[in-house]
């Protein structure tokens, strides 16, 4: 799909990936609906798309977790810029310090109302709007710990796994509805999230540490206009090393046909 003229919502869009995202969709031609809790930061995104002039934004606070609030989103795409084409489910949450299982209940089941199910209900909330339109992309962003496992925080591996083979199972939405999904799986990426983990963690005297090549939010935001624009690409995970990109192959069940 070609970004000019078209219309994406990108959730967690007030900074880190998202915001990157949000402006690298603007300077290819799309109009861009600003979703986060976090107003401030969210009008700052909207404000450094259009005070640059490079594209049309807007802001609307929303909880992912919240249906009504994800419906919201999407209605705002239309009543403000009359079509929705994208929907960038990339708002997300570690479940950090302590770690699983001395996190408190309540706090590793957010990261998987965020991480995952909020994408889940995105997804469909947006289908049937897309579908009336003639078609849409969705991309979501998992992780490379969705790919591997991860010790670290097994219940943001969790999430994230659920994410990769949700956009695997729904590979054939392409053909049936016109209604492209993808995912990206970062690497660690230099974000105000992971900063904030890595701080916090120090505090509790708990180890952690950043890779020695991180990731910038810029080339996340690369990788998720090359998912947009490559229309051959339904159902696939793109991961993101530092060493470069890769497209992975969705497993086969025993006795299928791809």
């Amino acid at each position: 799909m070609e970004p000019k003229g078209k219309v994406a919502v990108i959730t967690g869009a007030a900074s880190g990936i998202g915001r990157a995202t949000a402006q690298r969709l603007a300077a290819a031609g799309a109009s861009i609906v600003v979703a986060d809790l976090d107003e401030a930061m969210g009008a700052e995104t909207v404000k450094l798309i259009e005070g640059v002039g490079v594209g049309n934004a807007t802001f609307v606070k929303a909880d992912v977790t919240d249906s009504n609030d994800a419906q919201k989103m999407l209605d705002t795409a239309i009543a403000k810029f009359g079509r929705l084409d994208i929907l960038y489910n990339n708002a997300g949450i570690a479940v950090g310090s302590p770690p699983f299982p001395r996190a408190e209940l309540r706090r590793w089941r957010r990261v998987l109302d965020v991480d995952l199910q909020a994408v889940i209900v995105g997804t469909y909330l947006v289908a049937p709007m897309m579908e009336r339109q003639g078609g849409g992309v969705i991309i979501s962003t998992a992780s490379m710990a969705g790919l591997y496992p991860y010790k670290e925080d097994p219940v943001y591996a969790a999430a994230k796994a659920g994410v990769v083979n949700f956009t695997y199972s729904l590979a054939p939405w392409a053909a049936r509805l016109n209604i492209r999904v993808n995912c990206v799986c970062p690497g660690v990426v230099d974000t105000p999230l992971v900063r904030k983990g890595i701080d916090a963690a120090t505090r509790v005297g708990e180890r952690a540490t950043l890779p020695a090549r991180i990731i910038a939010p810029t080339e996340i935001a690369e990788a998720v206009l090359t998912l947009i624009l490559d229309d051959s690409l339904a159902g696939r995970a793109l991961e993101i090393r530092p060493t470069g990109k890769r497209l992975v192959e969705a497993p086969t069940a025993p006795g299928s046909r791809r």
